[in-house]
């Protein structure tokens, strides 16, 4: 898939994304406050972030282990055939699951890296058998257990867009 033309960005838009994506719950007139400019100028330009994708979803940032699923995975899957109408299944069927958090076609040795949350092996072998099992296009897997957590989160680095407008 190309990448998509950047938005045009200015100081304003950066400041303001820089604070969407640490605390997305942030009254607009804090952060109009915090940008200089009036409530409705910072209402319009996230308005325009969102509709343009810049901003992609809002989330709560929910702890798994609190809410019974302490593990983290790491999945190599190899496939072999990367066409994507020999991919096409497997590719739906990881989409539609909910335990599998992030999913990276990559290159390297492996086709594609995912991020998976369980709460037991036993419950990960059996989400490997919806998502591998019966697909011969699946050549093998390769999973790696976290061990703990150095760091999660999906902020952007916004240091070094500046201006771009």
């Amino acid at each position: 898939m190309p990448a998509a033309d950047p938005l045009k960005l200015d100081a304003f838009d950066l400041a303001i994304l820089d604070i969407l994506q640490r605390d997305n719950t942030t009254p607009q007139r804090e952060i109009a406050q915090a940008v200089h400019l009036s409530a409705p100028a910072v209402q319009r330009r996230i308005r325009r972030l969102r509709e343009s994708g810049v901003v992609r979803a809002e989330a709560a940032q929910l702890d798994a282990s609190l809410l019974g699923r302490p593990l983290t995975l790491l999945v190599e899957v190899h496939v072999h055939d990367e066409h994507p109408l020999r991919t096409a299944g497997l590719r739906q069927r990881i989409a539609g699951e909910p335990a599998v958090q992030q999913c990276y076609a990559i290159t390297g040795e492996a086709d594609y890296l995912l991020v998976i949350t369980a709460s037991t092996m036993a419950d990960y072998e059996a989400l490997t058998g919806r998502l591998f099992g019966g697909d011969d296009n699946v050549r093998r897997f390769r999973t790696s257990v976290a061990l703990g957590c150095l760091k999660v989160g999906l902020q952007v680095p916004l240091d070094r867009c500046g201006p771009v407008a």
